[in-house]
């Protein structure tokens, strides 16, 4: 199983993605908001990132750029979970370094397989 960290300041969005993480074997860290997520993520090379957009200190976009340049992290899958759903969005977060995209409200039933495709490697296309 993974090591997955959660950077998302909502304590409910935190609960459930952690509750359904944990259920199927994963370990997951959290972090509150960007700076904290980005320091976690250096010290622990977590498998997975799972990067709220919408964050109290830095937005989402900041936090994957600075994760991006951390040179342990050049590889490690970020995916952005996020209610931004508006045209370009999903875009944006790819520019900005994340390889997937979840909009919330996730959907319990399939966030798991989406979660599993990051991991083996799957990603969505970097925009031209």
């Amino acid at each position: 199983m993974a090591t997955i960290l959660v950077i998302e300041d909502n304590r409910q969005n935190r609960y459930l993605v952690t509750f359904l993480l944990e259920r199927e074997g994963h370990t997951v860290l959290q972090a509150t908001n960007g700076l904290e997520g980005v320091a976690l993520a250096e010290e622990l090379h977590p498998d997975l990132i799972l990067l709220d957009i919408q964050l109290p200190d830095i937005e989402g976009y900041a936090v994957a750029e600075r994760l991006r340049q951390a040179p342990t992290l050049d590889d490690t899958p970020i995916v952005a979970v996020t209610s931004f759903a508006m045209v370009g969005d999903r875009e944006r977060a790819l520019a900005a370094g994340c390889t997937g995209y979840i909009e919330k409200p996730i959907d319990p039933m399939t966030f798991l397989d989406e979660v599993a495709m990051h991991l083996q490697g799957g990603s969505q296309e970097t925009p031209s």
